[in-house]
């Protein structure tokens, strides 16, 4: 098989398509802890849950940049991680 832009893009080592995967640990600690912070709006659990939630994107989007399985979950992780420092920013 020939290895083209698309065939790196979208599919993984074993030659199929990957777009999404099952969420691994830091993806579902993101977001069960934003759900809590929907419910707990202010004081100090609500400011954990933030940094919990905004740390565990932050690792996930780490992750998928530098592990992802094709150049599109490693793109996805690149924008993820420019959108939450961009979200800090300003």
């Amino acid at each position: 098989m020939e290895n083209t832009l698309v065939d790196k893009t979208f599919r993984d080592g074993n030659g199929k398509i990957v777009l999404a995967q099952m969420p691994n640990l830091p993806l579902i600690v993101w977001i069960v802890a934003s759900l809590l912070s929907l419910i707990f709006t202010s004081g100090k659990t609500n400011t954990v849950l933030d940094l919990l939630a905004n740390g565990s994107l932050f690792t996930w989007a780490w992750l998928e940049l530098f592990q992802g399985v094709n150049y599109f979950r490693r793109a996805l992780g690149l924008a993820v991680l420019i959108g939450i420092i961009a979200s800090k920013i300003m």
